[in-house]
């Protein structure tokens, strides 16, 4: 006589499995509070290093920025806006008249870009890069033109044909004409258009959080000068 096998009810299955279940649910549940708080924390360092960015203006302030925003990126790994902005922090220091040596200035640049486009490339990323161009062509303009000019124009061109609806390409590319001698195609009244069309995209933008919105005042200021 075979011994009799005793089934489980099924109520006491459900008592078996239900525990798994709430174990699971839990899991979810933690898990999500630690995104949450990730992403609250990324977003409040982001914002706060912005935030200093828009008022900074000694090379030191600015070298300190660009370290926070690079310390965020290497610890996030996946987003590029940190490098995006340590570049441009890296970018507003070579504008100051203090910084003599533009073409290293304009190498951090560079590698900084270079880490934020192994992540995305976008129309931001070569705003940034034509200013790195710009900075080091200034150093000599007359012998430079046909190199870093070249390599910035082309960068316009690229960020353009990404998004040709960034005010800051525009801009810039008004900077860049109203800088550039008459007699060689540039002066106010060919960069009067182009800051009529910054500021007309600048006034329609709706950037997303945390991204780029520098240019607008600047481009209203060069505006009114070529009037």
């Amino acid at each position: 006589m075979q011994p009799k096998i005793q089934q489980h009810p099924k109520n006491k299955t459900l008592q078996v499995r239900q525990p798994g279940k709430k174990l699971l649910m839990a899991l979810v549940f933690f898990l999500s509070l630690e995104t949450m708080a990730q992403t609250d924390k990324y977003t409040q360092s982001m914002q706060k290093n912005i935030t200093l960015l828009d008022s900074a203006k000694s090379i030191d302030e600015l070298q300190n920025i660009a370290g926070n925003f690079e310390r965020i990126g290497d610890a996030e790994k996946t987003k590029w806006l940190p490098y995006y902005y340590a570049a441009l922090a890296q970018a507003w220091i070579g504008w100051l008249p203090e910084m003599k040596d533009k073409d290293a200035n304009a190498e951090k640049i560079k590698a900084f870009v270079a880490k934020a486009e192994a992540l995305e490339t976008n129309s931001e990323l070569y705003a940034v890069e034509n200013m790195a161009a710009t900075q080091q062509m200034m150093v000599d303009p007359q012998t430079r033109w046909q190199t870093n000019g070249m390599e910035a124009s082309a960068a316009l061109k690229k960020g353009m044909e990404a998004d040709p609806n960034n005010p800051r390409l525009y801009y810039l590319q008004g900077m860049s004409l109203f800088n550039t001698p008459t007699e060689y195609g540039g002066g106010k009244d060919k960069a009067r258009p182009v800051f009529e069309k910054a500021w007309a995209l600048y006034k329609a933008a709706q950037p997303k959080p945390l991204y780029p919105k520098w240019g607008r005042q600047q481009s209203e200021g060069m505006l009114a000068q070529c009037q």
